[in-house]
């Protein structure tokens, strides 16, 4: 009815029931206030009374925007489970049997045998397919929800921003009714069919992608952010080459990635939620996360981005498309009708009884819709900045990582990794290959998870007649371009070390901010060096030392002194020299030296070296591609020797017994030609090889959770059966092999584990 049809207007936007109603309003006190419904979309007395607010967050709202961004984010999490989730290479991860230490939330999370993992993914990924059909809708939610949070809790190291939104997303849904528009559930049952929500549904969303946006900002007005040194090579990306035209690359990374990044995080919620800012808006973030898509390896999170930015949109923004379609479109596309009452919202309160409806009295199903929605956002609001509580998990940066929404604002690089043990009984010392017994490298930034691999290879070694064993980690690291320097105290065996999540963790060593103004100096002195010439800053407390060694591949290696006093002792011949600022010393190859530092202030110093051995490879490289461009445009007339005949045809093939320089160069020419051959690549083409990398990606998913259904069901068959079945899931196409394919290049010998 056309009354009805103005009190959804209202549930949506002050503004739209403005554009299209035909009624004048009658002076009164509404009236004063109507520059909050045009700008906020309430009145003030809305918020005058428990009971006004109540009545406004149950205000029936068009459901037909939040059906649309279900379905859209029930299909990219099941497109997102098989690749970033890991269900393609689910048995990799949790074989059965695998010794390798896991760095779950809670320690007693442990994961489930293989075939049982499978079938967590399997009713995830059924309850991501449900939420996008609306089918079964709640319990939909639970099936993606539940093994969501136990897959992502059981690994820290998988850990970051999206993945976390992911599942706040994923428990939003379970307690909102979007399962009214376009659902199979609304075709079961006729009071779900199209019909309204209540206004809370939307404000939670849109609540939440405005903290995303907003939190992220405020988390880049960091000095390393607003100075242009977190991503400070992004800058070097083909994306950004219009700015280039005008820019420097350096005022491109400054004000075009850190700049714009800063000003679009910082307002972004805002001009999303004003009408007369949303078209500029969408049309800003829609180019950011396009962009990200391409600069970044984050799986779904730009296209999820993109699917919530409609929800800032009047919520009936799909009826006006879909009435634009020719009528024979129209009956495969959602409804466009006006929505149904809904028991589930108040359709009265405060400025709605003008419109003809009684005063519907608020039940305790509206009453926790509105409590649900303040502790979620007061919750949402609160965590990035609870670090004071977490303690434990607070390094360089604060808080656990995933909560704080800092994205992209610190960058990390690791120049060295030692991890020492010692038998506590017999006093062996012996060190262990970094990364042993994991599969990643992310432990090596965070006290807690150095603290479980420390718990889990003290376990491990008992097995190589190691007692007692005590583990102790030097890790050397760089945030944002400042000096190499020490995460951990190196002198602290871990195992016994004390760790908790609420006390702050005494063994790991304080950022030197201090020497945060010498990355001008350092990238001057950078500039400065030719091609071969490579560098690296150091800085250490006093009192430690760092021993090096120096590979023979690597001449004319010296110490440089920056700031403080050190001694450099030289292992082999048990000398001492003692370097002031200033002062260098030439270093010699293939020897072990020791760096103390001396003075009462932390030293800073470089090294500055040549790798000669690839120095020389390389112009072995230059000529032999310059005799065989000769070879090829005639104008050399000598025939070749036997072992450089490969060069000429570039093949890999029957190549088992040549120079191993002849290999390396044939290689490298490989890799170069796929590489130039991707980049001259047809927009057909280009997609073709997408598609088919996805599809093989797809396929091994669904035939590895096939296996282990049918193990779950039938038993496990012979294991010659097996490992055929599996065979036939690794089976992939010719050009999704990457350069170091076994079938392309010879393999290389492993590496020892221990």
């Amino acid at each position: 009815s056309p009354s009805h049809r103005k009190s959804t207007q209202l549930s949506e936007s002050p503004a739209s029931q403005k554009r299209r109603s035909n009624k004048k309003e009658e002076p009164g006190p509404s009236t004063l206030h109507s520059w909050t419904k045009r700008l906020l979309g309430f009145e003030w007395a809305d918020l005058s009374s428990w009971h006004h607010f109540v009545c406004l967050l149950n205000r029936p709202t068009d459901p037909a925007a939040l059906g649309i961004f279900r379905f859209l984010f029930g299909l990219l999490m099941a497109l997102d489970i098989p690749q970033e989730r890991g269900l393609s290479q689910l048995d990799h991860k949790y074989l059965d049997g695998l010794k390798v230490c896991r760095f779950p939330l809670f320690n007693f999370l442990e994961p489930l045998p293989l075939d049982w993992m499978y079938l967590v993914y399997t009713a995830m990924l059924l309850g991501a397919l449900g939420i996008m059909l609306g089918c079964f809708y709640r319990l939909s939610c639970l099936l993606f929800m539940v093994p969501y949070w136990y897959v992502f809790l059981l690994d820290k190291t998988t850990w970051n921003n999206h993945s976390y939104l992911y599942g706040l997303l994923g428990f939003q849904l379970l307690f909102m009714n979007a399962n009214r528009y376009w659902s199979i559930d609304g075709l079961w049952n006729p009071q779900k069919r199209n019909a309204h929500v209540p206004l809370w549904n939307y404000t939670l969303l849109r609540t939440q992608i405005f903290i995303v946006y907003f939190i992220a900002g405020i988390k880049k007005l960091d000095a390393d952010w607003v100075e242009g040194y977190s991503m400070s090579s992004l800058a070097h990306h083909w994306l950004f080459s219009p700015f280039r035209l005008v820019l420097s690359e350096e005022m491109t990374s400054l004000l075009v990635v850190h700049g714009g990044g800063l000003m679009l995080d910082l307002t972004a919620g805002y001009l999303l939620f004003f009408d007369a800012t949303r078209p500029l808006a969408l049309v800003f973030v829609s180019y950011f996360h396009c962009m990200n898509s391409q600069l970044f390896s984050i799986g779904m999170f730009s296209y999820t981005m993109l699917a919530t930015s409609p929800l800032f949109c009047y919520p009936d923004w799909p009826r006006h498309l879909i009435a634009k379609f020719p009528a024979c479109f129209q009956r495969l596309l959602p409804l466009s009708e006006a929505p149904q009452p809904s028991q589930e919202c108040v359709y009265g309160g405060a400025g709605q009884q003008r419109l003809g409806r009684g005063a519907q009295k608020v039940g305790l199903r509206q009453k926790l819709g509105a409590i649900f929605t303040v502790l979620y956002v007061l919750e949402q609001l609160f965590l990035p900045y609870s670090h004071f509580i977490t303690q434990g998990y607070n390094n360089w940066t604060n808080g656990l990582y995933g909560y704080s929404w800092d994205m992209m604002v610190h960058a990390r690089s690791h120049q060295h990794v030692k991890i020492t043990y010692r038998d506590g009984l017999t006093g062996e010392v012996g060190y262990l290959n970094p990364g042993v017994f994991t599969q990643s490298r992310r432990w090596r930034d965070h006290a807690d998870m150095v603290k479980q691999y420390a718990t889990c290879l003290s376990q491990l070694l008992h097995s190589y007649n190691i007692s007692e064993p005590e583990i102790y980690f030097d890790i050397w690291v760089s945030i944002n371009d400042r000096f190499q320097q020490r995460l951990f105290d190196p002198h602290v065996d871990i195992v016994k070390a004390e760790w908790s999540p609420f006390q702050k963790t005494t063994w790991v060593k304080p950022l030197l901010v201090d020497l945060s103004p010498w990355r001008t100096k350092l990238q001057e002195i950078e500039d400065a060096l030719d091609n071969q010439t490579e560098v690296v800053f150091i800085a250490d407390f006093p009192g430690l030392h760092l021993e090096n060694f120096v590979s023979e591949d690597l001449g004319n290696t010296s110490l440089h002194l920056l700031k403080g006093e050190v001694a450099v002792e030289i292992v082999s011949t048990q000398k001492n020299h003692t370097l002031q600022e200033g002062d260098k010393i030439q270093l010699p190859p293939g020897k072990y030296h020791k760096v103390f530092t001396v003075s009462q202030e932390p030293s800073c110093y470089m090294y500055m070296y040549v790798n000669t051995t690839e120095a020389a490879l390389e112009q072995n490289f230059t000529r032999l591609q310059e005799l065989r461009e000769k070879v090829q445009n005639g104008t050399e007339t000598e025939p070749l020797p036997p072992e450089l005949q490969p060069i000429l045809d570039s093949s890999m093939e029957n190549v088992t017994q040549v120079d191993p320089v002849v290999e390396a160069f044939l290689r490298r020419q490989w890799r170069m030609e796929e590489l130039q051959k991707r980049r001259n690549a047809t927009l057909a083409e280009r997609f073709h090889r997408f598609i088919t990398k996805k599809y093989f990606v797809f396929r091994r998913s669904l035939l590895m959770t096939w296996i282990s259904l049918r193990n779950l069901l039938l038993g496990r068959p012979p294991l010659e059966q097996l490992a055929q079945e599996v065979a036939y899931a690794n089976m992939q196409h010719e050009e999704v092999r990457t350069p170091s394919s076994p079938d392309t290049v010879p393999k290389q010998p492993g590496r020892s584990e221990l």
